[in-house]
């Protein structure tokens, strides 16, 4: 009888969707707080639309039984078309101009005019774009990112590249149309907007120059010292205990996965990612008995992307500034989590015993100044999720740099294995032996991701510039991590990155909590810091 229930009110739902559509012409009252009222309405659901669409890909990549891939790529290309259909509805368009053209429009907060603008900006996107090529790249995607799977199982990258040519194929035509839209001096430029507002690729080459300068800089100096031992860190620690170690991380971070009011869980997959909204946000992890601090650290940067978007203003919810100001901004509150906290000498001052506890002899004659020499350890790898600080930004750069040429056609789907190989022998001397760890290591390109890397390493340079500020404004909040209290820098950044949502652009936000535009020197000056 519960399924059944589930089941007729998901249908009822899609048939209000498709056929009763929030009414926001007929009889339109001239008042522009009823206007904006109706907007709202309209955009909470297709938040309900999205966060449903996002549990069922956290259900294929957890869950699913492998007979499930065929209905449940049609099910996610039925809920994509139809979140397209409500996007590019005319009538938004139409109450967006009425809004905007209003007599009344000054009197609406700064706010409620970032709903109006972020409002138009996805009709007008989304309408720019035909239906039948959502649907097609929503259907490609399922299909892409099973291929994937097999593929990098099996080491080989000819099972993913057909998979992968039709993917490129589908996001270079919505980049082409998108261009225009968006006004992008690029097809590339036009997907790097999706995910960082008004960045573009010019920008991010100068900024990356510098940072793989400065990294450089950073290595050779490294590298001149003697490296600490870190075969401890391969020691074998059971899978049951290493979700024991999962648990004790969320507890200490305040991601509640197990009260009667929890909004998060953590399960296993083959790529970690987190997803949901609001009161459902869930994070995802992958185990390793021969490498605990992948777990240590997934579960770090995971929860630090959770506990972002569950700190969002609950009063925002279902309105399009309720969400996060980019996806370089996401990366930021993720790695600060990952990185500046779990990282620390602090963390592991007090997280050191609890590790010792949950792994009973695994890790019992460890010293606190083996791990934090250990987890810090500068060495060129060939896994980016775990890559240490300094070479991680090299991991990013090679990905932005493929991906530039792919869109400007200097790059066949033929070539990438060659060119991924012979980018990470130049960057990082690491000789690639095969596709697993090499183009095949990310699931981001079979998701049709293209655009996103660039947010990883702008997430660093920005947390470069918030960890400014942190040490100024909370100057003891690594003897508070070293007590076992996040606490303090948990409601730092509630106050500076987390109240904000998306009612800044990311440059416009770091303007106005650091005063400065983007700024590469302050992160290379943590790092120097650090490793001196």
């Amino acid at each position: 009888m519960r399924r059944l229930h589930h089941h007729v009110l998901m249908n009822q739902f899609l048939e209000r969707l498709m056929h009763a559509p929030v009414d926001l012409s007929h009889e339109m009252s001239k008042d522009v707080t009823k206007l904006y009222e109706q907007l709202m309405e309209w955009n909470k659901e297709l938040c309900l639309l999205s966060s449903a669409e996002s549990i069922l890909h956290w259900d294929m990549e957890t869950k699913m039984p492998p007979a499930g891939l065929e209905i449940k790529s049609q099910q996610l290309a039925l809920l994509e078309k139809i979140g397209h259909q409500k996007l590019t509805d005319p009538k938004i368009r139409e109450i967006v101009d009425q809004i905007e053209n209003h007599t009344d429009y000054e009197s609406l907060s700064k706010l409620e005019k970032r709903n109006v603008h972020l409002s138009r900006k996805a009709h007008e996107e989304a309408t720019a774009l035909p239906e039948g090529l959502v649907v097609e790249i929503a259907r490609q995607r399922t299909l892409s990112v099973a291929a994937w799977k097999k593929a990098k199982a099996k080491k080989d990258y000819g099972i993913f590249k057909p998979e992968l040519e039709k993917t490129i194929d589908l996001q270079k035509q919505a980049a082409g149309i998108l261009m225009e839209v968006k006004e992008a001096p690029t097809p590339y430029d036009a997907l790097i907007d999706d995910y960082e507002p008004n960045m573009t690729a010019k920008t991010i080459t100068k900024v990356f120059n510098e940072m793989n300068k400065g990294l450089q800089s950073v290595i050779k100096r490294v590298q001149t010292k003697s490296p600490p031992s870190i075969d401890f860190m391969r020691r074998n620690v059971s899978l049951t205990v290493q979700e024991s170690i999962a648990v004790e991380i969320a507890r200490f971070i305040g991601y509640d996965i197990s009260s009667d009011e929890a909004e998060g869980r953590i399960d296993a997959t083959e790529h970690p990612f987190t997803t949901g909204y609001y009161t459902d946000v869930r994070i995802t992890t992958n185990y390793h008995e021969d490498y605990w601090p992948a777990t240590v650290y997934s579960v770090l940067h995971e929860g630090g992307h959770a506990l972002y978007e569950l700190g969002l203003p609950k009063d925002w919810m279902y309105q399009p500034v309720g969400s996060s100001a980019s996806y370089g901004i996401h990366e930021a509150m993720s790695r600060f989590v990952e990185n500046h906290v779990g990282r620390s000498r602090e963390f592991w001052n007090y997280f050191l015993p609890k590790m010792k506890e949950l792994t009973s002899d695994a890790l019992l004659d460890l010293t606190l100044e083996q791990v934090y020499e250990g987890v810090n350890h500068v060495t060129p790898s060939k896994i980016r999720i775990e890559a240490d600080e300094v070479t991680y930004g090299l991991h990013i750069i090679i990905r932005f740099e493929i991906e530039r040429e792919i869109f400007a056609d200097k790059i066949t789907v033929e070539e990438l294995p060659e060119v991924w190989n012979g980018k990470y022998e130049e960057y990082l001397g690491l000789e690639i032996e095969n596709d697993s760890e090499g183009v095949l290591q990310d699931s981001h390109w079979a998701s049709g991701l293209f655009g996103y890397f660039p947010s990883y390493a702008l997430g660093n340079i920005y947390d470069g510039q918030l960890r400014k500020l942190l040490d100024r404004d909370v100057p003891n909040w690594r003897d508070e991590v070293s007590e076992g209290s996040f606490l303090p820098v948990k409601e730092w950044l509630t106050e500076h990155v987390y109240k904000h949502g998306n009612l800044y652009d990311p440059e416009d936000l770091m303007r106005l909590e650091t005063g400065e535009a983007l700024k590469v020197r302050p992160f290379l000056d943590y790092l120097n810091e650090k490793l001196r």
